[in-house]
């Protein structure tokens, strides 16, 4: 970051603090074939990263003061691909458990999905419309702890049925956090649900709305996750505003 203005995404030094041995220990176990050490810092390229993720900017259009396209998508998919992403996401999840006094790995789990419009470059093939909730795009299913820390993640077609996607979403819970042997879920997702839980020790219970209280109701043991939906729309909304100023 020397010689340049910061970014309000780059990492700050107390992040840095956390996942920098990681990545310099990453780094040491991948020494490069001819000996060449890389001309950026691994800082720099999570900054250049973090700028693609939060701004949602295409690679080539990354700022000339941060890493080209070239290196940072070199480690992005790198990292993706060989899990590196993941182990940081699952140590600094423990980490954060651990502080507010839990145990590093959830027993329990919360599922749901929503469907979000795509944009209009976004390949075809990849989207669907939503027939009960007439939204044209993709759907997004997540699995939460009870902290609201995510577990697990699917992205689909919006016409792709709950069912589906909370059966990939408990696939996905049991490959990362064996440990779980709770679910809890809205009357979206339907018997076969349930049916594969228990196929994997996994009780899942389906915990519905309340239909006669007027207004907005946080739904009890699911109200976490549908917290985590408000903030990632909200920072949607933020991202979309700044490219339209």
């Amino acid at each position: 970051m020397d010689g340049r203005k910061p970014y309000p995404s780059d990492v700050t030094d107390a992040q840095w603090a956390v996942v920098g041995p990681f990545l310099q220990a990453w780094k040491a176990r991948h020494p490069s074939v001819s000996g060449h050490q890389g001309r950026y810092e691994l800082r720099e390229i999570l900054n250049s990263i973090f700028y693609q993720n939060r701004t949602g900017c295409q690679w080539a259009y990354l700022p000339h003061d941060l890493p080209p396209k070239s290196a940072t998508y070199y480690y992005f998919a790198l990292w993706r691909d060989d899990g590196t992403d993941q182990a940081i996401h699952d140590l600094l999840r423990c980490q954060a458990r651990e502080k507010a006094g839990r145990a590093e790995d959830p027993t329990a789990v919360v599922l749901d999905t929503q469907s979000i419009r795509a944009a209009n470059h976004v390949p075809a093939a990849t989207t669907g419309k939503d027939a009960g909730k007439k939204v044209p795009g993709r759907k997004r299913g997540l699995a939460v702890d009870a902290l609201g820390l995510i577990i697990a993640v699917v992205v689909t077609a919006a016409s792709v049925t709950d069912n589906t996607i909370g059966i990939k979403l408990l696939d996905k819970v049991v490959e990362h956090t064996p440990t779980v042997t709770k679910a809890w879920v809205d009357a979206g997702f339907k018997h076969d649900v349930a049916i594969h839980g228990a196929v994997h020790n996994i009780d899942v219970e389906v915990v519905k709305r309340c239909d006669i209280t007027p207004g907005f109701v946080p739904v009890a043991k699911r109200w976490v996750v549908e917290q985590v939906r408000r903030e990632a729309l909200i920072d949607r909304v933020e991202v979309r505003d700044r490219h339209r100023r």
